[in-house]
Formats: structure tokens, sequence, C-alpha cells
């Protein structure tokens, strides 16, 4: 497929998805979300690909928030229709994915942009990167997830301050908040992506896959996170990846995971 405000790549098992709106600072708008649905889609249906890096084009913004234009005359049910498309379609979807996916913040990352960056399993900045949901200067609150997952990441009292203030961050502050694992130069963040991506990929594709469920299901109403666990840690001993993983522990050799 050819994409309008999408550049993919896969490059040694990496697929980096770069959402390039540049003049537009990469906000997100009802296209691009369809797109880069189908783009993560396509990663992760892809054998070969085992980690995402979802980053922005150019040097000032990773996602600098949504396409206001687009929505500003809205009706009601049309609000909630957008919120709702938009869970399902990219940040839940994104969320929980059974292929790893790092955001590489390469600048801003404001409202959906910054929604966007917590949807994905963890994150990593650059130094110049600054984050923020200001959404309530615009008189409405984020609606792709950021009042459920700031919380969940830098804990109730933060997440009311930055939510309430519609103020940024810096990434030292971010780094400080929990919010970004690594802070680094923007020279250095993508080779610090790629770095930590190969980390990754020594390890079992099917262990990593069912870790993430086990860790989402502690923050879905109504579910068990520790039943969820051991049920995954039962069903490793049936894949192929276990066997592998053990036998090369016994015979002090690297294993060789089957990827099953």
């Amino acid at each position: 497929m050819t994409f309008e405000n999408i550049l993919l790549e896969t490059k040694n098992h990496i697929t980096t998805i770069t959402v390039n709106r540049p003049s537009k600072l990469n906000a997100l708008n009802t296209a691009t979300i369809k797109e880069l649905h189908i783009a993560i889609k396509t990663a992760n249906d892809d054998i070969d690909t085992k980690v995402i890096l979802l980053t922005g084009s150019g040097e000032k913004a990773f996602v600098a928030g949504a396409d206001i234009s687009e929505f500003a005359s809205y009706s009601v049910k049309e609000g909630k229709k957008l919120s709702s498309q938009g869970h399902e379609t990219l940040f839940n979807y994104l969320a929980n994915l059974s292929t790893p996916v790092i955001a590489v913040i390469n600048g801003f990352a404001l409202g959906g942009g910054l929604e966007l960056a917590m949807a994905a399993h963890f994150r990593i900045a650059s130094d110049n990167a600054k984050m923020g949901l200001p959404e309530v200067s615009l008189g409405v609150i984020p609606g792709y997830g950021g009042t459920q997952r700031l919380p969940q990441l830098v804990g109730k009292g933060r997440a009311m301050e930055m939510i309430m203030t519609g103020g940024m961050i810096d990434a030292n502050q971010a780094l400080n908040y929990g919010l970004v694992n690594y802070v680094t130069t923007y020279e250095d963040l993508m080779p610090l992506a790629e770095k930590l991506a190969e980390k990754i990929m020594k390890n079992s594709t099917v262990a990593i896959a069912s870790a993430i469920r086990a860790i989402n299901a502690n923050y879905k109403d109504g579910v068990n996170g520790f039943a969820t666990e051991i049920e995954e840690f039962g069903n490793s001993f049936g894949t192929s990846d276990f066997k592998e993983g053990t036998a090369a522990f016994l015979e002090k050799r690297k294993a060789d995971f089957p990827g099953k």
C-alpha cells in the first residue's frame, strides 16, 4: 500500500513507522490514524518484524497533537464517535499489539501525540522533546486514552496537574516522572532505539507477546492480572520457544528461538 502520511521501512527485523506530516508538525488527522493502523497491522503480521519503532519526521515533532481543524465543529455524538473509533482503530490496538513497540519521541509530543506515545509499550526521548496534554485549553479533555494511561505511568497527582494545567514538561522531567525510559541527544535517539530493539530481539517473540498480554491484563476492569499471568505462564510450557530456550540454557549455548 502507498501511504500519504506514513513512512514504513523494515531493516534487520526492525520496522520503523514514521508519521510524515512535517508541515503540520505530524499532527494526527483521521486519515493518518487509519494509515497508522494499517502500517502497524502490516508490521505486526510480518514474520520478519520483531520490533516496531514509532516516530515522527523532522527534528521538531514526534506528533504535535490532533488536527483541530478537523473536529472543531463536531457535535456531542460526533465527538463520542471520534474518540471511540480512535481507541479501537489505533490507541487500544497499539497498546495490545503482540509485537513490542517503542515510541521514539524526537520533539513535541502533545495531545494525541503523547497519547500515541503512551499507547506504545515504552518510550524514549531526545533531550529537546516536550510532552503534554493541553486539551483543556481548548475546552475539551484528552480523548484517546490520556486520562487513563497518564495516571498509570506517572501517578494520579502528577497526571491531574499535567492535564488540569495543560502545560508541557521537558524530557528530563518526563524521565523523572517515569513517562519515558531514557533521554538522549537527537543524534543518538534512533541508534539507542535500535540498540534496545536488538536486545529485545534476542529473546522469544512468543514469550514477549505473552508477557504483553499478562502485563496489560492488570489494567483492564474485571480482569485478574495474576490469573492471566498464571494462564500465560502455563501456556509457555507448550511452546517450541520454551523447549529451545531451556535446552540452550542447560547446554550453555545461545538460544535460536523458532518463534512458535
